[in-house]
């Protein structure tokens, strides 16, 4: 029986699978990301991932015919490597993934994704009707796309293609991104970005100082700003404004690479669905001025990037379902 391995490695959380060659997940293990102290203990707990997702399944790491990952960026693909990655400790300088994963399984079929190109593998590949022009984007911890034109999944040259979360959204440049430039999308509408913006309008501005939102306490996340929605008016403002920013950097996405379908994931999207794909589908009509595509949450939850992993591992790194290897 063949045997394919995929991962999602994430700034928390990691991932991995093990499937069949018809592609029925045989098993999954799932534990946090290491804060550093160094790249290779990342890489030590992916390793470790994958020998005990094989382990439940009874086989060793050799018998895997092929291996995909979708892992945050940015990327040195020469090198295979995740490198000065921006939701991680400033001593997390290079993260080794592809060299080390090849000696685990001995074999030199592991394919290396950005992990919202791996979503959109994952997307076409499960997908009853799959376009050749859809985009995937996550909101997430950070907030990028997978994209495919014309059939084709847009890697880039260096495997950074689709860090639309870097788009600038804020002419004023009012907050900084945690890749050090201002004004960008993630820097406001990402898991991240949320809490920061609406703890920035609290301490900045008087309107604001009436707030019930616990903005001062330990834990304040994302996930409290959505809690208050309705309740507070900090909140339904921060909410609002996220709405708007997502307005934009959508509607960018689409005048770039006019998709039929734009599939929505990631923990903020999955767990505030209304309050995040609402907006765009009211209002993306109103500041679109080509085809407005369909707009879905996805089907695959947070297991988007997995599957999309093991797509590629089981198409050679290209996600297309003619191309079983």
């Amino acid at each position: 029986m063949a045997y394919y391995a995929g991962v999602d490695l994430g700034a928390t959380k990691i991932k991995a699978a093990v499937a069949d060659g018809p592609g029925s997940i045989l098993a999954q293990d799932r534990r946090l990301t290491p804060q550093g102290p160094r790249g290779i203990d990342v890489t030590e707990a992916v390793l470790r991932s994958l020998r005990t997702t094989c382990s439940e399944v009874g086989i060793t790491p050799d018998r895997l015919r092929a291996v995909g990952v979708g892992s945050f960026g940015p990327f040195d693909m020469a090198e295979g490597m995740v490198v000065n990655p921006t939701n991680l400790p400033e001593s997390v300088d290079r993260i080794p993934l592809v060299g080390p994963i090849r000696q685990l399984v001995g074999s030199q079929a592991v394919y290396l994704h950005n992990d919202t190109t791996a979503g959109v593998i994952g997307e076409r590949f499960t997908a009853r009707r799959n376009p050749d022009d859809m985009v995937y984007v996550t909101f997430s911890t950070g907030i990028g796309a997978g994209i495919t034109v014309d059939g084709e999944v847009l890697d880039g040259w260096d495997g950074n293609a689709g860090e639309v979360g870097h788009f600038l959204v804020d002419p004023d440049r009012e907050l900084m991104c945690g890749c050090g430039i201002p004004g960008h999308w993630e820097a406001y509408a990402s898991g991240s970005g949320i809490p920061r913006y609406a703890r920035h309008l609290a301490t900045q501005d008087d309107a604001w100082m009436d707030t019930e939102l616990p903005v001062d306490e330990e834990g304040f996340d994302a996930s409290t700003v959505f809690e208050y929605l309705g309740e507070d008016p900090l909140a339904d403002h921060v909410v609002a404004k996220v709405g708007e920013w997502n307005c934009i950097g959508i509607a960018n996405i689409v005048h770039a690479y006019a998709p039929l379908v734009v599939s929505v994931g990631g923990a903020v999207a999955l767990h505030n669905e209304e309050a995040i794909l609402g907006p765009l589908r009211s209002e993306l009509d109103d500041i679109i001025m080509s085809n407005v595509p369909e707009i879905r949450l996805t089907a695959l939850g947070d297991d988007v990037v997995v599957r999309g992993a093991l797509a590629s591992a089981m198409t050679g790194g290209t996600g297309d379902r003619t191309v079983m290897t």
